[in-house]
């Protein structure tokens, strides 16, 4: 039988006389967790004894937090899906999602999304879970997936990437010779009005900062290593657009698919600390195969077959 997510914490000689709800605010529960537990089956517990959150604490006093079971939405259906899992504990799951998978499900592709096979791995394995994915790619985005096993681990985690904790970098290819080493792009980014997918630089929209570097130059395009300092919906391929050099098969935002048939974008490393065990957490994922063959098939069309990075 499925566990539920338990946490215990024990009160030190500074919490003597402090009302639980405060400590456990400490301990980063949030409120949307406390309304959670209070209305939907779980239990806070002190010394084995049911409390409630003004209970006043003593030293040393042993606290349990025993959250709801998580039951996935009825809409979302588990599916059996082969998942490249690179590293897995009972709190994350890091995932090398391939091209062509949607993250979540759409109505375009209601099914086969990276969260449908979570979910049936999940109903396979026993665990109580449903999908909290921390990191979303594109549909046609390969690359590395950061995904929480519980609500309160995903808040952790998203307070952590929106303070800057959770770095991802990525490799692309751009359609044209980009001729700086390295640069950085700042434009703000919004939705396209006439379209509910499309973003675009726009003056009223929210601050955007890509940072890339070149790997490679090639005859038509550039092979570039990319980072974020923000994580706005599609930055990268509208930051590549905006200068003049979108992604190879992106043609949303003006590639052509003439080398590649989909966006050549790659999410190739994770880092994040993890939450529970205070320590650095470092994944990568080699370019797939469609942009691997892109490299090799290019090389030697360089001028004299060498190259020029």
């Amino acid at each position: 039988m499925a566990k539920n997510f338990t946490l215990d914490f024990v009160a030190g000689i500074a919490d003597e006389g402090k009302m639980l709800r405060e400590f456990l605010k400490q301990m980063e529960i949030s409120k949307t967790a406390l309304t959670d537990i209070k209305y939907n089956g779980g239990v806070i517990s002190v010394n084995g004894q049911d409390v409630t959150v003004r209970y006043r604490l003593k030293a040393d006093d042993k606290v349990k937090i025993k959250f709801p079971p998580e039951i996935p939405s009825e809409g979302m259906k588990g599916e059996k899906i082969s998942l490249a899992i690179l590293y897995e504990d009972e709190y994350v799951l890091v995932v090398n999602k391939p091209s062509g998978m949607n993250t979540i499900p759409s109505r375009e592709h209601p099914v086969g999304s990276l969260a449908n096979g979570l979910i049936g791995y999940y109903e396979n394995n026993d665990i109580s879970a449903t999908t909290h994915i921390v990191t979303r790619l594109d549909r046609d985005t390969s690359g590395l997936v950061l995904i929480a096993k519980h609500s309160h681990v995903h808040h952790l985690l998203g307070k952590q990437q929106r303070s800057g904790g959770v770095h991802r970098s990525y490799e692309a290819f751009a359609e044209g010779i980009i001729e700086q080493d390295e640069g950085m792009i700042e434009a703000p980014i919004a939705r396209k009005p006439d379209s509910i997918i499309e973003r675009q630089v726009h003056a009223d929209g929210q601050y955007a900062c890509t940072m890339f570097k070149v790997a490679g130059r090639y005859g038509t395009f550039t092979h570039l290593h990319l980072q974020l300092k923000t994580g706005r919906t599609h930055q990268i391929r509208v930051h590549m657009s905006f200068i003049g050099h979108p992604l190879l098969g992106d043609t949303l935002y003006g590639g052509q698919k003439k080398i590649v048939t989909r966006q050549a974008l790659h999410c190739r490393e994770l880092f994040f600390i993890h939450p529970f065990f205070d320590k650095e957490m470092h994944f990568t994922a080699s370019l797939p195969n469609d942009m691997q063959e892109v490299l090799e098939r290019n090389y030697t069309e360089r001028k004299g077959g060498k190259a020029n990075v």
